[in-house]
């Protein structure tokens, strides 16, 4: 039997925006069957990968906890050897202080095929983003790129002797690489610059000299400063003389009089859910992260729902509660061939705009939409009397609406009820997501579903060094309020309007009356 090899590209994410990822990174990504990715990969770029794509979240964080590089190796040829397009996803350049080399010399030693996919390295961008050259024809004819990780293994007096000097994971090392540069002999008043979270609405930037930059930053602990790149040398006075802003630099901000502006929020949602929740808070100020806290995949057995779709003719309602539930029942009319013109003669009710516009992709108007887009509304406002009716419901296997059934069925309907999806709870929390819990650097957390509320408990109930006392819970509505209560204790905000926009409104209302008070 032929060996059927795969091919695993080792692919260099820059600064893990979506607006620094090369082109071919770009391509890889919409064509992988597996993900393996550092922490520092922003969320966005998981959204580019196709849905059925296997990812592991590998770590790689300083100072957190990182799955072992053994292991990383293992799923690289292991998953390259079962003929999967495997993206290995780092931070930055592939070749830049990574561990690519233990990586490369595992898939050779296993004849496996690969490729190296360059990324811009943040030694490059993060002074650039800043306003500051690494070389400059008055002060700098050259520089060097170091890391911090072992500030004893590094040559001081011959970098002290450099025009410019770029260091990189050394946000813990502040005070030691300040006192070795000085012991060196480099004059206390030599400027430097740090930049945390380049070319992010969260860029910070601190700039002074090598005798009180510890001083400067000493709000935060030197932990807090990473993921960071420290600038020295004479290079850094251009940034003051170009009067450099973010605009000029073209990093994303926020108008700071928009009502979210400042406020960092956590979106948790199914995998693979397009952004449009985000788009409505960054349109508002908000700095977004997105953490999946539902997987979508098939019922554990599709024969309820065919043998429904076999019987469609006997139906005088079809019920659909979500996206999810619109996507999979319609899928699985095509598997058998069929189209909209099979439930010609079946009436159809929605809960929620976002369902209803689902439906209404697919050419298909509801004849009927509840007030209030909630399931207790969809029994109250029914538009017949629900006795003798034959309703089918398409709807997730565990976990669903069971109060709908029994108040459809306690007024005289004949509910059928059908698996046409399940919801489970992914396996783990990204690193960029675990590090801001960590961090303390959320301000709000949405939940859009009792279920994600209950999965993101399970996703950090084994973490540690997660502290929510701080923390903003934002609910959909009443259900989603009462898991809430339920399981994290409270609920600082509800929507009125059970919709991601209302939700929107309800956290801009929210902080204004915060402000006022």
């Amino acid at each position: 039997m032929t060996q059927q090899w795969g091919k695993v590209y080792l692919v260099g994410a820059g600064l893990g925006k979506v607006d620094y990822l090369t082109l071919r990174a770009s391509q890889l990504l919409a064509q992988a069957e597996v993900l393996v990715y550092d922490a520092l990969v922003d969320s966005q770029l998981l959204q580019l990968v196709p849905p059925s794509c296997l990812k592991f979240d590998v770590g790689k964080r300083g100072g957190k906890p990182s799955t072992p590089q053994a292991e990383i190796n293992r799923l690289l040829v292991e998953y390259g050897q079962l003929g999967k397009q495997v993206v290995r996803l780092k931070s930055g350049d592939p070749l830049i202080f990574g561990r690519t080399h233990a990586e490369i010399s595992s898939l050779v030693a296993a004849g496996c095929p690969y490729e190296i996919v360059p990324g811009i390295s943040s030694a490059l961008a993060a002074p650039l983003l800043a306003g500051i050259p690494l070389t400059d024809p008055v002060y700098s004819r050259c520089f060097a790129v170091v890391t911090g990780h072992d500030l004893e293994a590094l040559d001081w007096p011959t970098l002290a002797r450099l025009d410019t000097l770029a260091i990189l994971m050394a946000g813990s090392q502040l005070s030691g690489v300040v006192s070795s540069l000085m012991q060196a002999g480099r004059s206390p008043s030599t400027p430097i610059a740090i930049i945390r979270w380049a070319g992010t609405p969260k860029q910070q930037i601190w700039t002074a000299e090598l005798d009180n930059i510890v001083e400067q930053t000493r709000q935060f602990s030197e932990d807090s400063l990473s993921p960071a790149v420290m600038v020295i040398g004479d290079v850094v006075r251009r940034r003051g003389e170009w009067g450099m802003s973010q605009q000029n630099l073209g990093i994303e901000t926020h108008n700071p009089t928009l009502p979210l502006a400042g406020k960092t929020i956590l979106i948790t949602r199914a995998s693979g859910q397009q952004g449009e929740f985000a788009q409505l808070l960054q349109t508002q100020g908000a700095t977004t992260l997105e953490m999946p806290t539902l997987e979508i995949g098939p019922p554990s057995s599709w024969e309820a729902l065919d043998l429904a779709i076999a019987q469609i003719d006997r139906f005088d309602w079809l019920i659909l509660t979500s996206s999810n539930g619109v996507d999979a029942f319609f899928e699985r009319l095509a598997k058998h061939h069929l189209d909209f013109q099979a439930i010609l003669g079946l009436k159809i009710a929605v809960v929620g705009q976002k369902t209803a516009a689902s439906l209404s992709q697919r050419g298909i108007q509801a004849d009927f939409i509840p007030p209030d887009f909630v399931a207790d509304s969809l029994v109250a406002h029914f538009p017949e009397s629900l006795s003798g009716l034959q309703v089918l419901f398409p709807r997730v296997e565990t976990g669903g609406r069971e109060v709908l059934v029994q108040e459809f069925t306690q007024q005289g309907a004949m509910v059928t009820e059908v698996p046409a999806y399940e919801s489970r709870c992914p396996d783990r929390i990204s690193g960029e997501v675990l590090g801001a819990l960590q961090d303390q650097a959320i301000d709000i957390i949405t939940f859009a579903s009792s279920k994600t509320v209950r999965n993101f408990c399970q996703l950090i109930q084994n973490q540690d060094n997660i502290s929510l006392e701080k923390v903003c819970f934002a609910s959909i509505g009443p259900q989603t309020s009462k898991t809430c209560h339920q399981l994290l204790g409270r609920v600082e905000i509800e929507a009125q309007e059970y919709t991601l926009l209302g939700l929107t409104q309800a956290l801009v209302a929210w902080i204004k009356v915060g402000k006022r008070e």
